[in-house]
């Protein structure tokens, strides 16, 4: 029994670790990764390792990946990026939910489907996959592109959407099973339950992150991000609403917190697994025999919902001022069904809105749509290839997101985060003392808490759209660590770094850091200047002897990290002598041995 347990975790991890990377490098999206390994893994797949019924249980159990996946969502949804973004979020995202939702439903209620199924599969079919589709968009470049933003902001709109759907399946069922939605004492007490939630739950949350951090024990905050998550979750629960609503909330009552980019990091590694492993999942879950018994059905099922979005998408685009060939790449790049009509489709069964085969026969559909969208999009670009159009390229939105990285949010930290304030330029602070967070908030400027060593954390910060980052940590390997993390893998982004000593200059130096200040040299020689004009030198002289001394410190900094480096590959030669002279005295031992 644990051999089998044993080997059914290890296929799963292998699906994570080698089926989705193989996926991204195929350029196929790695939701579709996970997805073959489910059908390979599956009851109806070749391996057939996996029972229907452990299927399901690793189904039930992945679904809190979903949990994750909506907290973190949350956590993006500061107000102001949603106000900046509202005419696409809520203009065009609303409009492409609503309309295809409709037409969807009324083509399914023309078909002979009852008015709640045709809705609810309406609603479900609307949305597209988030994960698959912004993945898609920036393989290909077309993410920072005006169409790129602009499937965002819809997609942005589908997140927020799937939110309530999730919360109103029971509405949805048919009235035998009316006894699974609520009555109004429920419905009362989950109104109750969320607007305490908001009200209160900041404060207790934020307050509670704060006493965490405090200890200084990493796990501590780990555990203390995954309860806030679960307690959330078991909330809603308690009142008969989703677990996703939950989690949902909490991530966007603590979009504010300084703890935001700790949190993230922290939960993400969580989500990104369990939500592979709820792909998998629906992959062993995919009836594969449907598509053999009834292909004319589903390719129609496929080739309409694809055909149907796609249009709808195209018109909104070009109503918001998109070209025809940006208008077609929007329209291509989320015309597939998402995840969250895998999530809808599970509780519509549970909450008897359609039967098991019904809610199969949609997974199909709505996996093939998925499947269908990279080779669109190829199809799209031999197209463009072989007819040579030329219409110009993608209208870029002009890059004005990119911020700074401050890495260490103390003395130094914060005179050029006031003076970057006082220009305009938005940076992200980052500190892992989380009494220094509270002061710096005490007064008005803003710091988030979270150890800039940690390339997680650099990555929840948005290193991969900043402008420059900015190192002024107290910890020397610290610093050394985050530059040499952040040349290796941004090795066009601009560091700026501080140094305690001429040592750690000279060790960042050989990191490629170039822009250094040593933290009291120009201070020493600003107060020294100061001294001499006390003791009645004259302007000019001290002008000439400080600017001398700067420049022979500096030149004789230069000349001393050639002998470090020089230094550095001597004893590098040295070691790989002694190494290669030790081999050589054992085969020497062997041979003698042997003779």
């Amino acid at each position: 029994m644990e051999h089998a347990t044993l080997l059914h975790l290890a296929l799963l991890l292998a699906a994570a670790a080698i089926a989705a990377p193989l996926a991204r490098w195929l350029k196929v999206g790695t939701v579709l990764g996970y997805l073959a390994a489910g059908v390979l893994l599956g009851p109806f797949g070749i391996g057939q390792v996996f029972s229907i019924y452990q299927a399901k249980e690793i189904l039930h159990i992945s679904e809190f990946g979903v949990v994750l996946l909506l907290f973190l969502i949350g956590l993006e949804l500061r107000p102001g990026r949603l106000w900046s973004m509202r005419t696409s979020i809520f203009g065009l995202g609303g409009a492409q939910v609503l309309i295809s939702a409709l037409l969807l439903a009324g083509l399914g209620w023309a078909s002979g489907m009852r008015m709640q199924l045709a809705l609810f599969l309406g609603f479900a079919l609307s949305l597209s996959s988030t994960a698959f589709a912004l993945q898609v968009l920036e393989e290909k470049g077309e993410l920072k592109a005006r169409h790129g933003r602009t499937a965002f902001s819809i997609l942005l709109f589908q997140d927020l959407a799937a939110i309530p759907l999730i919360a109103i399946v029971p509405l949805f069922a048919a009235a035998s099973a009316a006894g699974n939605g609520m009555d109004l004492i429920d419905a009362a007490k989950a109104l109750a339950t969320i607007l305490i939630v908001v009200a209160i739950g900041h404060y207790l949350i934020d307050h509670g992150l704060r006493l965490v951090a405090r200890t200084g024990v990493k796990e501590a905050m780990t555990a203390a991000a995954l309860l806030t998550v679960v307690g959330a979750a078991l909330v809603m629960q308690e009142v008969k609403l989703s677990a996703s609503l939950g989690a949902f909330l909490a991530g966007a009552l603590l979009a504010e917190s300084s703890y935001r980019h700790q949190l993230h990091a922290d939960i993400q590694p969580f989500e990104g697994l369990l939500l592979g492993l709820f792909f998998t999942a629906i992959g062993m879950s995919l009836q594969l025999g449907l598509i053999a018994a009834e292909p004319l059905l589903v390719l129609g099922l496929v080739v309409g919902l694809t055909l149907i979005k796609a249009l709808i998408l195209y018109g909104l685009g070009r109503w918001h001022g998109l070209d025809d060939r940006g208008s077609r790449r929007l329209a291509l790049s989320i015309s597939q069904g998402g995840e969250f009509a895998f999530v809808l489709l599970t509780q519509g069964v549970g909450a008897s809105v359609l039967d098991q085969r019904q809610a199969d026969l949609i997974a199909v559909v709505v996996t093939l749509s998925m499947a269908m969208t990279p080779l669109l999009l190829l199809a799209d670009e031999a197209l463009q290839r072989f007819i040579g159009s030329t219409e110009p390229g993608f209208d870029a939105m002009p890059e004005n997101e990119g911020h700074v990285i401050i890495a260490g949010f103390g003395r130094v930290g914060q005179i050029v985060g006031r003076i970057l304030r006082a220009r305009g330029v938005p940076f992200t602070a980052l500190d892992f003392d989380a009494e220094q967070i509270s002061m710096v908030k005490r007064f008005g400027s803003e710091a988030f808490f979270g150890d800039p060593s940690r390339p997680d954390i650099l990555d929840a910060a948005g290193i991969a759209k900043a402008r420059a980052i900015l190192l002024t940590m107290n910890d020397v390997e610290a610093s050394l660590r985050t530059a040499g993390y952040v040349r290796r893998n941004y090795p066009n982004l601009k560091i700026y770094a501080r140094a305690r000593n001429r040592a750690h200059v000279h060790r960042l130096m050989d990191l490629g850091v170039h822009v250094i200040r040593r933290e009291t040299f120009l201070s020493s020689l600003d107060l020294t200047a100061e001294l001499l004009r006390g003791l009645g030198v004259h302007e000019q002289d001290v002008k000439f002897t400080i600017e001398t001394f700067r420049e022979h410190d500096e030149k004789r900094l230069r000349e001393e990290f050639r002998h470090y480096t020089d230094e550095q590959k001597l004893q590098a030669k040295a070691r790989s002598d002694a190494e290669t002279l030790a081999g050589l005295f054992r085969d020497d031992r062997g041979d003698r041995s042997v003779k």
